[in-house]
């Protein structure tokens, strides 16, 4: 009885984001091929979640914070996350709205189009669910930015989620495709750009490497050919400082390391 309310206090929410929120396009799905597919993109915030969850084409499992699928975890996580670079004055505030969310957070976490992703031991289950829904049919969306600057367009990517198309070509002797894909909120569209085929019998690390760096490329390719627009960034920074994705982008070098960064050299160098 308590899981079928929280599916309809979900829908609910579901329904009346849909209102509130700018209907977006999905363009260039063309260029998902048959057979299993990971989708690789920009967060943009929570944009591309949430475009995702309302407006996706097709069956989806997005990854998302594990921490944020856990009720006793998802005040702690939230507040590091969402406002852990609020001033000290006020971070009393968010602290206590940290709690007051967390039956929000965690009815709407457990009824998504989700995958809950971690970082230790438990991201086996992560990787083997994921395994079983793009054996399925259902394409898996992974978000992987981190804090740490690459272009205008996006942050690096993390590279572990690479190993997935490893653990499903060990188990089912076909290798996934990743596709990339670009959310640009100020267009009210999500780009898709063109597959990138696993290749198993490349060593794990190279892998992981040229999977990132090209979807990187792609991703970042796509954007600037767009037309003009505001970029909304993975890091926490104001809005006065969102990059155009026709920015040129400013290249520092720190102790003999490249950096490249669209905000400033600040928040570049130190990292």
């Amino acid at each position: 009885m308590k899981n079928k309310i929280t599916r309809l206090v979900f829908i609910f929410i579901k329904a009346l984001v849909r209102i509130f929120y700018p209907k977006t396009e999905f363009i260039g799905a063309e260029n998902i091929p048959e057979g299993p597919v990971i989708i690789v993109g920009n967060h943009a915030k929570m944009n591309a979640p949430i475009a995702c969850e309302l407006y996706f084409p097709g069956k989806h499992k997005t990854w998302t914070a594990g921490e944020m699928m856990h009720f006793k975890e998802i005040p702690a996580y939230s507040y590091r996350d969402f406002w852990g670079c609020k001033p000290d004055g006020i971070k009393w505030f968010f602290r206590i709205l940290s709690y007051l969310i967390t039956p929000l957070a965690y009815c709407i976490f457990n009824n998504a189009d989700c995958i809950g992703v971690y970082h230790d031991s438990r991201i086996l289950g992560t990787f083997r669910s994921s395994v079983g829904e793009l054996r399925s049919g259902t394409r898996i969306v992974i978000l992987p930015e981190h804090d740490v600057p690459h272009n205008n367009i996006i942050c690096e990517f993390q590279e572990n989620f690479v190993d997935v198309a490893r653990m499903y070509y060990r188990k089912y002797k076909e290798a996934p495709s990743f596709v990339p894909m670009y959310t640009a909120p100020a267009l009210k569209a999500v780009y898709f750009g063109g597959p990138i085929r696993f290749d198993p019998c490349a060593p794990a690390s190279e892998e992981r490497m040229r999977i990132c760096t090209e979807m990187m490329d792609a991703v970042t390719d796509i954007a600037r050919s767009l037309p003009e627009h505001t970029v909304v960034p993975y890091p926490n920074i104001p809005k006065r400082e969102y990059p155009s994705n026709k920015s040129i982008t400013k290249e520092f070098d720190s102790n003999g390391v490249s950096y490249s960064c669209a905000w400033t050299q600040e928040a570049c160098t130190g990292l």
